[in-house]
């Protein structure tokens, strides 16, 4: 026969596991079945030096609509100033998709997102690093693109322009095909900088991001990431043999000695050597590549393949 007191215990297990059951239930995401939507999401992304420029938006189709027009009387109505017109279920027939000098959403559904690593500068203005919201204000001969700091809004239904990071101009081009499905482009590109292009029906328009100082922005980085990590002998050497790539001879020495102080391996003595052969010291090359053969044996490295490039430095192959 159970006793009371055990039988307390057990009604207390039972409400605790079914307590700690409803509390882990909770903690579940909802459970959500994806929808279908008419303007599907897309991103596209583009790496200038070691920035990373995202732009994910939803992609509205024409349909055989007017897209880019004069708002007629009937829609002015609706909205003061540039107040966004961008509103389906207010829309009636043959209004346009994006009326001129009203606040766009560059996209559909959510807002567009623009996000970028580190500070750029668009169409030669200053834009810190971070998530932005990106609308547009079209016009027939020029837009304002604006990179708001409120990335989370729907559309452009809760737009504060006092939230704006920046606006800037620019000047739309006509062409001759059409753009079925909205899409954003990066192009040209060039080392420093990227041209981004909205193309929806038969306009496009562009705005450019560039990055001031491509090559101290990737040093300071390094800089701060050896200086997290003192006792990592791999970072100081991919800066070497990055400036090794670039032939600044003198800072790739700098920085594989830094890694052979940290820790001394096959890989950055021989790295070593084949800087050094490269600059064009070539006694001080072999010199270094003996001791990193000795260093591979030792460690147990497979030394071959460099052992015959050192082969062939001796033999004037090279």
């Amino acid at each position: 026969m159970i006793s009371l007191r055990l039988l307390s215990r057990m009604s207390f297990a039972i409400l605790f596991a079914i307590a700690a059951t409803t509390f882990v239930a909770a903690q579940q995401p909802p459970v959500q079945i994806k929808p279908i939507r008419p303007s599907q999401k897309a991103s596209v992304m583009q790496t200038i030096g070691v920035t990373d420029i995202t732009i994910t938006y939803s992609r509205p189709a024409v349909k055989g609509r007017t897209i880019f027009a004069d708002a007629p009387a009937s829609m002015e109505a609706r909205a003061k100033g540039e107040a966004t017109l961008d509103n389906q279920n207010e829309r009636k027939a043959g209004e346009p998709i994006v009326p001129y000098s009203h606040v766009w959403r560059a996209g559909a559904n959510e807002a567009t997102l623009f996000q970028v690593t580190d500070d750029v500068l668009i169409n030669g203005q200053p834009l810190k690093a971070g998530s932005y919201s990106l609308q547009a204000i079209p016009g027939k001969d020029e837009w304002t693109f604006v990179f708001n700091s409120d990335p989370g809004q729907w559309g452009a239904f809760t737009y504060d322009s006092k939230k704006d990071a920046l606006r800037v101009k620019a000047k739309p081009q006509t062409v001759n095909e059409s753009q079925e499905w909205l899409v954003y482009t990066f192009d040209p590109v060039t080392p420093n900088s990227a041209q981004v292009n909205l193309r929806w029906e038969k306009v496009s328009a562009p705005f450019t991001v560039e990055v001031k100082d491509v090559k101290a922005l990737w040093r300071s980085k390094a800089d701060a990431l050896i200086a997290a990590n003192p006792t990592n002998e791999v970072l100081p050497l991919q800066v070497a043999n990055t400036y090794a790539a670039d032939k600044n001879w003198e800072e790739a020495l700098k920085f594989v000695d830094q890694s052979i102080k940290i820790k001394e391996t096959f890989r950055n003595l021989s790295a070593k050597a084949n800087i050094l052969w490269s600059a064009g010291r070539k006694d001080e090359a072999l010199t270094v590549a003996n001791a990193a053969i000795a260093k591979g044996k030792a460690d147990k490295v497979d030394t071959a393949a460099f052992e015959k490039r050192v082969a062939d430095m001796k033999a004037g192959k090279m």
